[in-house]
């Protein structure tokens, strides 16, 4: 259950207060009062304490035109989630490798509960679209990296998530469950996982997991690129090394990880 579904239950001060936090969204990202009065369903003279409160501490800021926003003390605080900018920081250095080599856009992201959430995106200049951002979430099945992350998820976990109700974002969205169950079991077979117009149709993906201490994945790394501009079996020892240099840096050795080489070597010896 997500903090905000518990705040909705509970009625406490500090669901409240969590409640305020909520109301915002990257659709939203000002409100005034009364919209926050309004979204979280609580009376304008207690939305208007909450609000105060929570503006003196710093988790909102006052915007220019009189509305209220996300303040950076909530920022400060993320940061110390390890895995978030914790991980973010880590493998920040490798991302931007790949995304200089692929000039692709490039992606890191971890499970919560069902949904993929992106703790890192690079954009290359001329890449394709894409409808993810850092610090949103999306759906496991359709996405290379929330496939890798539910190959490596414990059985329970994949069966809530192959027992719901997929999202067809294009004609091509695989949503058949006996299907969804063999992508699962053929990235665990290759350590990768390739999506071809699952999410836009003019996308492919490419991902690959991040290991952490004891060897147990922590994360996903990938490519999107356009489907037309280059074959995903292109990018996915790229991607595999960028993944194992990741998981280096977090102190883990990932069986059968690509040798350590630069990613131009690799990328030279990809298109030979």
């Amino acid at each position: 259950m997500r903090a905000g579904n518990q705040a909705r239950s509970t009625g406490s001060v500090t669901g409240r207060a969590l409640r305020v936090l909520e109301a915002f969204s990257p659709s939203a990202p000002v409100l005034t009062l009364t919209e926050i009065s309004r979204r979280t369903a609580l009376p304008l003279t207690t939305a208007h304490r909450l609000v105060n409160e929570l503006a003196d501490w710093g988790a909102l800021e006052r915007d220019p035109g009189g509305g209220y926003r996300i303040g950076l003390r909530l920022w400060e605080i993320a940061a110390l989630a390890p895995r978030g900018l914790g991980l973010r920081e880590i493998a920040l250095p490798h991302l931007s490798d790949l995304a200089r080599v692929t000039g692709e856009n490039v992606q890191l992201a971890v499970r919560e509960e069902m949904s993929v959430v992106y703790v890192e995106r690079l954009a290359g200049r001329r890449s394709v679209p894409v409808l993810t951002r850092v610090g949103g979430r999306f759906a496991l099945t359709p996405t290379s990296v929330g496939r890798v992350l539910l190959a490596y998820a414990p059985p329970d976990v994949q069966e809530v998530a192959l027992a719901q109700r997929p999202v067809r974002y294009t004609e091509r969205t695989e949503c058949d469950p006996v299907r969804l169950r063999q992508a699962l079991a053929e990235v665990r077979h290759t350590g990768v996982a390739v999506c071809e117009r699952q999410v836009t149709m003019d996308s492919v993906s490419v991902a690959a997991p991040v290991h952490g201490e004891g060897n147990e994945v922590v994360a996903a790394v990938s490519v999107v690129a356009h489907i037309d501009s280059v074959q995903g079996h292109s990018l996915v020892p790229l991607v595999q090394v960028a993944a194992s240099g990741i998981s280096r840096a977090l102190g883990a050795t990932p069986p059968g990880s690509p040798a350590s080489l630069p990613l131009g070597a690799v990328r030279g010896s990809a298109r030979r």
